[in-house]
């Protein structure tokens, strides 16, 4: 049974960090793919910021590159976002995803689970 339950969300000063947590999956490890997504407010639709492949392949979005580390703890089975210099445009829902596919992808419709969310606001 899969469940995505994001933790570690929070309010943060500019500048600062924060650790989301994403798990226990209850995925199999090597066989999906996973990645972290954000909705900001004043946008509909949820933008994808770091992403793994099921062999660990990591990508990120250039708006985070360099601050965000996507990392995942296989006997934990458990994924997180090191999210660091954070910044206010960074305010928003950040919500984890997987899918039973081995590349992930930056684009929302390419998962199947989802977790609930969890709020990350930075002032």
């Amino acid at each position: 049974h899969v469940q995505l339950v994001e933790s570690g969300g929070g309010s943060v000063q500019a500048g600062g960090s924060l650790r989301l947590s994403c798990g226990p999956t209850g995925l199999t490890s090597g066989t999906y793919c996973m990645g972290w997504f954000r909705r900001t407010p004043g946008k509909a639709a949820r933008e994808g910021i770091a992403v793994m492949d099921s062999d660990g392949t990591t990508r990120y979005a250039e708006s985070v590159k360099g601050r965000f580390t996507i990392s995942q703890d296989n006997a934990k089975n458990t994924l997180y976002l090191q999210m660091n210099s954070l910044k206010p445009e960074d305010t928003g829902v950040y919500y984890c995803a997987a899918d039973e596919t081995t590349i992930a992808t930056m684009w929302p419709g390419g998962y199947n689970y989802w977790g609930q969310g969890t709020q990350v606001t930075v002032s």
